[in-house]
């Protein structure tokens, strides 16, 4: 093992990977430093869904970088990825209209309620039609975020897992396994940057989000041709929350189910290709959430998915409780010293932006060229 890099990341999330997989593709050296023993957070926890093109601003751009890395990620690691785009389901006259509005913009096709159904085995009452986004890309974050560590270590990136950083500063990482020397230094621990640097984490605003998510085996008639979003989910998502119609929308929801929106709710629907689905989910903001989940959203859940999808009960494979960094801006850039950069991206859209935000960032900061798309 050596005990310098030309770059040393501290995490080994979608974030600290995307910097890590930067860095090697200029034929720098790299170590990827995590108390963990594989990649256990927000990177496994979530929906699978790339949600790229329901994103606005500095989010959207980070997004669209990452999809392409995303692709060749894919590629050369050998994990499903699919370039399914998304659906939404509306079934309201005011969730047409938000989708309306965002599809001027391009990328968006709208839908009637008849190809919708062709498209997803939902119920047929109530359905008033719907949409794709046509960018979006859908993997398995469990057997993707493995595939990409062994990927990077074929690739000459050191993983210096169960090692705990206790400290950062210019140009040395001190670990509790001894310090290593570092040209640059990417801090990419999310949620826990209150552990490494409180100061930056108090500054930002950063605290943790926890929710719920379930896996259920499903019989459908037919399977879900992409991940599938609803009225609850474009009322989040900045490209329709951030739009006039979106207000109309979110009045509704908030007036008919204030018992969904006390749990922050984003009603949404991943299929693996196990053919199991995964159903979420639920939000809390807290220093330090509770890690008590009601039972009251897992009911919910069920419920939504019930008179959403033509299908008999599911049965709930698995319940678990995801964690992520969240804060007044969608993320965290800091130069915290000359050479050491913490980057995050504090809402809930770290797959969807996490590799671009790493390129983009890393370049821009350590005054790097581009890398040469020949190499790994």
């Amino acid at each position: 093992m050596s005990d310098t890099a030309d770059l040393v990341v501290v995490g080994s999330g979608i974030v600290g990977l995307g910097a890590a997989y930067a860095a090697v593709r200029r034929g720098l050296s790299v170590i990827v430093v995590d108390r963990t023993d594989a990649p256990v957070g927000a990177t496994i926890r979530n929906f699978g869904h790339l949600c790229i093109g329901a994103q606005g601003g500095d989010a959207r751009r980070y997004a669209d970088a990452s999809r392409e890395l995303w692709l060749r990620l894919a590629r050369d690691a050998g994990f499903w990825l699919r370039e399914s785009g998304t659906l939404v389901a509306a079934r309201h006259d005011d969730e047409l209209a938000v989708l309306a509005q965002a599809s001027v913009d391009g990328g968006i096709r709208m839908l009637d309620a008849d190809e919708l159904l062709r498209l997803a085995p939902l119920r047929a009452e109530g359905l008033v039609g719907g949409a794709h986004i046509e960018t979006d890309l859908q993997t398995d974050p469990r057997s993707a975020a493995g595939a990409i560590v062994r990927h990077l270590a074929e690739s000459g990136v050191e993983f210096r897992f169960r090692t705990a950083v206790t400290a950062v500063e210019r140009g040395r990482v001190q670990t509790t396994r001894g310090p290593i020397g570092a040209g640059a230094i990417v801090v990419a621990t999310g949620h826990d940057i209150d552990q490494l640097l409180p100061g930056v984490a108090e500054e930002a605003g950063v605290v943790r989000c926890a929710l719920d998510m379930m896996r259920a085996a499903v019989t459908l008639r037919h399977p879900l041709s992409a991940p599938l979003l609803t009225g609850w989910s474009l009322v989040r998502y900045g490209r329709f929350a951030d739009s006039s119609s979106a207000a109309v929308l979110r009045e509704r929801l908030h007036g008919e189910r204030p018992d969904l929106a006390a749990l922050d709710l984003n009603q949404m629907y991943t299929q693996l290709p196990d053919g199991t689905l995964i159903i979420g989910d639920s939000h809390t903001a807290a220093v330090s959430p509770a890690p008590f989940q009601p039972e009251a959203a897992f009911t919910a859940f069920l419920a939504e998915a019930e008179a959403l999808f033509e299908m008999p009960a599911p049965r709930v494979l698995e319940r678990w409780q995801g964690v992520y960094a969240t804060a007044p801006q969608d993320f965290l850039i800091d130069r915290v010293d000359e050479g050491v950069l913490v980057l995050a991206a504090t809402t809930g859209i770290g797959m969807t932006t996490g590799l671009g935000l790493a390129e983009e960032n890393l370049t821009a900061a350590f005054g790097w060229t581009p890398a040469m798309e020949g190499t790994s």
